[in-house]
């Protein structure tokens, strides 16, 4: 069974906007060899547009160290959950129906592992316990603003620190996976 893995940049006072964070060459090393250690994709319609339009042709003045993310995102297999997108290309599929069984079907498939991004779909997933593994890549800012990583999720979610890598930008990546009941 391929592991689904969720990993978002955030600040220290728990913003997850992309646009909060402190990324450099480091980072985004760190970030390429997440998604290169995934056989899929999974992506809200959110993230999905972000990504595409950010990575499906880098802009030219965006910095070389930049590319290898560009080139890794953009050869992945993606799926997109959404209700309101009619097709998806770049690589891409839709995902319909029950979001539970969707990702176990793809999660039941051989591989190296499944990576999701993003705020909502996440939550989705993190109540439907189909998370196994957890990275927080904590810049150091505080953001002073929105939104938040899991506003309103109905129940606590236990983890456990399995882990850690500090980045010379004072940034720290924490992996973690749920703790189970026995």
């Amino acid at each position: 069974m391929r592991p689904l893995r969720y990993s978002i940049n955030i600040t220290l006072d728990g913003c997850c906007d992309h646009r909060a964070g402190t990324p450099d060459e480091e980072i985004h090393r760190h970030a390429t060899g997440v998604i290169g250690r995934a056989d899929a994709l999974l992506f809200g319609r959110v993230i999905y547009e972000m990504m595409e339009a950010a990575w499906r042709e880098p802009d030219p003045a965006m910095p070389e160290w930049m590319l290898p993310f560009a080139e890794t995102i953009g050869a992945a297999k993606k799926y997109v959950v959404s209700g309101t997108l009619e097709q998806v290309d770049w690589n891409a599929e839709l995902v319909r129906g029950d979001l539970g069984e969707a990702v176990r079907r793809l999660k039941a498939e051989p591989g190296e592992g499944i990576y999701t991004g993003g705020v909502k779909l996440p939550m989705a997933l993190a109540e439907l316990g189909l998370i196994d593994e957890y990275e927080f890549v904590v810049h150091p800012r505080v953001a002073g603003h929105g939104p938040t990583l899991f506003a309103g999720l109905p129940e606590y979610l236990d983890l456990r620190l399995v882990d850690r890598a500090e980045f010379e930008s004072g940034a720290v990546a924490m992996k973690y996976e749920p703790k189970r009941s026995a």
